[in-house]
């Protein structure tokens, strides 16, 4: 008897489950995007391990698509400096043996990024550069170095950029 009893609730357990959806509608943004038609983003990419440097910028992409799909345009500025200096650059004897496969994979997301829209510029900042022991001119294409980017950052904020360091 007490083995029917517990069959029958553990039938009752799992029709309950299977009946109530994860998520009562799709999850969005429309209640913090309210109201806008832009945003302005600068994010400090500064991870020197390959493949969380590669996610940080798979994720980026994936919020500047879902900005437009929900209409509102961004504009985004992605700086790189410290540890992820070496990750974006072409000389592969700086890279570590582990992260010259990731790295190559950054390569090619900055390039589709250059020239995506909602990218207003990627940068490498020359202090990092200088302090990596790297060279300008053996930065990827599609970033531009600038002087110092905690100059080029507290410039985009006091042009009403947010900042977010993932």
């Amino acid at each position: 008897m007490r083995r029917v009893g517990f069959v029958a609730a553990a039938v009752v357990a799992v029709f309950a489950v299977a009946s109530v959806p994860a998520y009562p509608e799709s999850p969005d943004d429309q209640a913090a995007l309210s109201g806008l038609s832009e945003v302005k983003v600068a994010f400090d990419l500064t991870n020197g391990d390959g493949k969380a440097l590669l996610t940080q910028l798979n994720v980026i992409d994936e919020t500047r698509q879902s900005l437009m799909k929900q209409g509102v345009k961004p504009h985004f500025v992605l700086a790189f400096r410290g540890p992820a200096t070496k990750l974006v650059q072409t000389d592969q004897s700086q890279i570590k043996a582990e992260d010259r496969e990731y790295a190559a994979k950054i390569a090619e997301k900055i390039s589709a990024l250059h020239s995506a829209d909602g990218i207003a510029t990627v940068e490498q900042c020359a202090v990092a550069v200088r302090l990596a022991g790297t060279k300008p001119e053996n930065v990827v294409a599609g970033i531009k170095v600038v002087g110092n980017s905690w100059i080029s950052l507290m410039s985009y904020q006091a042009k009403g950029y947010g900042y977010i360091s993932p």
